[in-house]
């Protein structure tokens, strides 16, 4: 009779893949504490005793901006998300702080909220009451999505 295995964590496999940590570099993104990150810093020790140097990583997440650090024996592999920036024309804004997107292929994208941080919502916000024709910047990793940057294309 076959035992039924029933996993109780994502495998995650498809969001991030993996890469020697002695080979990150500066500016790449890294998965650190299940959080997708970009390395600030990368100071790696020399071999020690027991035959591995090791990589400090430094890192701040994509996300919610909070520095995160991580240290691999640099043979050893971490995982490093997928992270797209994809940019995307702003139809609407909802009364709930939800924005209306135009995708490439002509459909609608409406789950996304405007951004957290109080500069770029002031941007965006006010852009589009002044009637301008806006294109906003999406960074996806790992099953999040958020708005980064905003562009002015003028008025409509």
């Amino acid at each position: 009779m076959a035992e039924e295995f029933e996993s109780k964590a994502e495998s995650g496999a498809s969001l991030t893949y993996p890469q020697q940590a002695g080979t990150v570099r500066k500016n790449a993104f890294l998965n650190i504490n299940n959080r997708p990150c970009k390395v600030v810093e990368v100071s790696t020790s020399k071999t020690g005793k027991h035959g591995h140097a090791k990589c400090h990583f430094v890192a701040i997440d994509i996300f919610s901006g909070k520095k995160l650090d991580d240290i691999v024996p640099s043979s050893h592999n971490c995982d490093v998300p997928h992270v797209t920036r994809t940019d995307y024309q702003l139809l609407d804004i909802t009364d709930d702080d939800f924005v209306s997107l135009l995708t490439e292929n002509g459909n609608t994208k409406d789950d996304l909220k405007l951004p957290t941080d109080d500069n770029l919502w002031k941007q965006i916000k006010e852009g589009y009451e002044q009637g301008k024709d806006l294109l906003v910047t999406v960074l996806s990793a790992m099953g999040e999505e958020q708005i980064v940057a905003v562009k002015d294309m003028g008025a409509k």
